[in-house]
């Protein structure tokens, strides 16, 4: 059996060092650590093939690694937030948008940001390369503007160093000459490498028609030029900076050693200086007594004592000291399915070393794919367990949990309405009280976000009766762990309820709470019904269109991602959808005057649509408008379903031969309404403009022949489709 979880390693960022290091952590998880890994991103990119990406070379997929994925088959919690500071006297990082994260043990590996304040004009005007994690989508807009210019334009790049170098060669390279690059450094080319390779990527670039400007330092920027101190300003139509990075700014309030540039200081082990809790590695970290440059090569080399340094911690074993190399292997690609190689003294180009190099990083980013062998899990469950009310979670967590939780949202959250027995709910007057309850086990391992999309997917059931939400309480169930790391989940989860009950506007006024096997999250929800017109389940006209607000697919997704199959796109895509609430689709459908309003939720589309129809009227259903989530269609053709997938084809009972994905169950899934053709329009303008991007009009109702309640418009069944 695993041993009980009890302290919370938690790394910051998608780096190199970090990524190598979780490899090497998964396969051998440190006994009694939960590892979490937060990211501003879900796509951490891979230095070494971004030229490659941008000259055209490689696909998205295969120049980044899927961090939700890659954390998925490897039992590793994933949290999408922006780190925003780090309070060490207390164990939290501070995140964008959500409470704080507790840790026993931290890891940093959150690399640098550009440098623009040192020149005038050139934060205003200037595309920064970094931070990596951007830089293709910054790319792709950049080059779409190229694309409808009306003749070739003038780039120029900032930067004499590796990445700037690879960057105008494939710049150029995916341009095709349909622009004039320049390259400007402002010392020589390529500082501290061979003579030899830098004559050899001074002939690459002239052969390219590459201009280069040594020891030309840029004094100022302007909208349509750079000063570098010549005669004439260097005119250009989109500047590319290169150089010069900087650390996170928070890193200043964190009272960690910084060196003169504001950057972490470590020792040979890895960990901050002063902070035996904290490791630093790759760019965002100095190490104090062998410093090296900012370089991919030097992150990746630090992995492996990395690794080996945050088990030990754990573990309260001896740590490890990392030297870094002296002399290592530098492969600069040049645009073309051409490199140049250097090691020390010696240097090699051509369309071989490109090819070795191609090798090189399909290997390592081999790493990252797939399903790990051999992988130990994580998961830890203690011996005993009592059931019933014996299950209950302590009144001193309780207590303290809801304490914190109440002075972070004090208008939604009152302890004393959590000491009374039963909650008692007073409205106005000629109100109605609409009550729903919907529990849901862990679709993911993020328990604040977990919490938020409990709490919309239990408010749908009232905004899709056209009900104000009033007052909830929620049930919860916290699988085993001990103590300590039983109060942060249970307090990440209840601010992710609290937040989205604030926003909602509903007083939480009680709850319960157990532990068990698993996660679950639950909610009671009351609304009121008051002058306001409700929205009904059934009704309905003939002629009346058909429009469902959110895209379908949460439920294949996530049963694919139970074995590792589903992309990082799909994944943030679900995620998304399931946050948006339904609380303005409510509101536009009653202005609208929707004759008939359901969620669709686990009964999947077609069943939740049998239930609005009358006896006397029928469904048309055009399968090809029905909007899906990002990459369902390739998870249905690959045979994965849901496991409520069956029950719901069981449940409709029809002959025809409907696509996979009207079967499918919604966790927070979007509003099913019937509205006039008169009105369609103005509903489809409001709703878009409210953020439901995806609402679309799927299909229309007649009068029943008494055929098939459901049938389709399409002639033929566009099978997984």
């Amino acid at each position: 059996m695993a041993a009980p979880l009890r302290r919370d390693l938690v790394l910051l960022g998608g780096g190199h060092s970090h990524m190598l290091a979780l490899t090497r952590l998964a396969m051998d998880p440190p006994a009694g650590a939960r590892l979490t890994l937060v990211s501003d991103t879900d796509f951490a990119p891979y230095s070494g093939m971004l030229p490659g990406l941008v000259a055209g070379h490689y696909s998205f997929h295969e120049a980044h690694i899927d961090l939700r994925r890659f954390c998925s088959t490897r039992n590793l919690r994933f949290v999408r937030a922006a780190v925003k500071g780090i309070d060490p006297n207390l164990g939290r990082v501070h995140l964008e948008g959500r409470p704080p994260l507790e840790y026993d043990l931290l890891s940093i590996n959150i690399g640098a940001q550009p440098e623009l304040d040192s020149v005038p004009g050139a934060s205003e005007y200037a595309l920064p390369v970094k931070p990596v994690g951007t830089l293709y989508r910054r790319w792709t807009k950049l080059r779409e503007r190229l694309v409808g210019a009306a003749g070739p334009l003038r780039i120029v790049l900032v930067g004499g160093g590796a990445g700037s170098v690879e960057l105008a060669f494939a710049v150029h390279h995916r341009l095709d000459g349909a622009a004039d690059v320049q390259l400007v450094c402002g010392r020589e080319l390529l500082p501290g490498y061979n003579a030899r390779v830098q004559k050899t990527v001074r002939q690459a670039l002239a052969r390219a028609g590459i201009t280069l400007h040594e020891h030309s330092r840029v004094q100022a920027v302007h909208a349509d030029s750079v000063d570098t101190g010549a005669a004439e300003p260097l005119g250009y139509d989109e500047l590319l900076w290169c150089t010069g990075v900087a650390p996170a700014g928070w890193l200043k309030a964190t009272g960690f050693p910084l060196d003169d540039k504001g950057f972490l200081v470590v020792d040979d082990t890895l960990q901050v200086q002063g902070h035996p809790g904290v490791f630093a590695a790759g760019d965002v970290a100095v190490q104090q007594k062998h410093p090296r440059p900012r370089a991919g090569v030097f992150a990746v080399r630090q992995a492996p004592v990395l690794a080996h340094n945050l088990a030990a911690a754990v573990a309260g074993a001896p740590l490890r000291k990392h030297r870094p190399q002296q002399m290592f292997l530098s492969l600069l690609s040049l645009g073309e399915k051409r490199a140049v190689a250097e090691r020390g003294p010696l240097a090699a180009q051509g369309h071989w070393v490109w090819r070795w190099k191609d090798r090189i990083d399909r290997k390592f980013m081999e790493r990252f794919a797939g399903h790990p062998q051999d992988m130990t899990p994580s998961a830890a469950a203690m011996d005993m367990h009592c059931g019933g009310c014996g299950a209950k979670l302590p009144a001193d967590m309780l207590r303290q949990s809801l304490a914190i939780v109440a002075s972070a949202y004090p208008r939604t959250v009152s302890l004393q309405r959590f000491q009374d027995d039963a909650a008692v709910v007073r409205w106005p007057a000629g109100s109605a009280l609409v009550q729903s309850v919907d529990t849901l086990r862990a679709l993911v391992d993020d328990v604040f976000l977990m919490g938020r999309i409990a709490a919309i997917h239990a408010l749908s059931d009232l905004y899709a009766m056209g009900a104000e939400p009033h007052s909830a309480q929620a049930q919860l169930c916290l699988p085993y762990l001990l103590p300590k790391l039983q109060q942060r989940d249970l307090q990440q989860i209840m601010m992710g309820i609290a937040m989205e009950l604030e926003q909602a506007g509903c007083q939480m006024v009680g709850g319960h709470s157990m532990e068990g096997p698993e996660l679950s999250v639950g909610l009671t929800v009351n609304g009121l019904l008051s002058g306001a017109p409700s929205l009904d389940k059934q009704g309905g006209a003939a002629g009346d269109l058909i429009v469902l607000t959110k895209p379908l697919g949460t439920g294949v997704a996530y049963a694919a991602a139970m074995k590792g199959e589903t992309v990082g796109e799909t994944l943030a895509a679900a995620e998304t959808s399931m946050l948006c609430s339904n609380a303005e689709a409510s509101r536009i459908a009653r202005t609208q005057q929707a004759s008939a309003c359901t969620d669709v939720t686990g009964f999947g589309l077609l069943c939740h649509l049998m239930e609005m129809l009358p006896s006397d009227l029928a469904a048309e259903i055009d399968p090809q408008s029905v909007p899906l989530l990002p990459g369902v269609d390739a998870l249905l053709q690959a045979g994965y379903r849901s496991t409520m997938h069956d029950a719901n084809v069981h449940s409709v009972r029809s002959a025809l031969e409907w696509p996979a994905f009207c079967y499918d169950p919604q966790t927070s899934g979007g509003l099913l309404m019937f509205v006039s053709p008169a009105r369609l329009d103005k509903l489809l303008e409001a709703l878009h403009a409210a953020g439901y991007s995806s609402a679309s009009a799927i299909g229309s109702l007649r009068a029943r022949d008494g055929g098939e309640a459901l049938c389709m418009t399409a002639e033929e069944s566009p099978g997984d489709r």
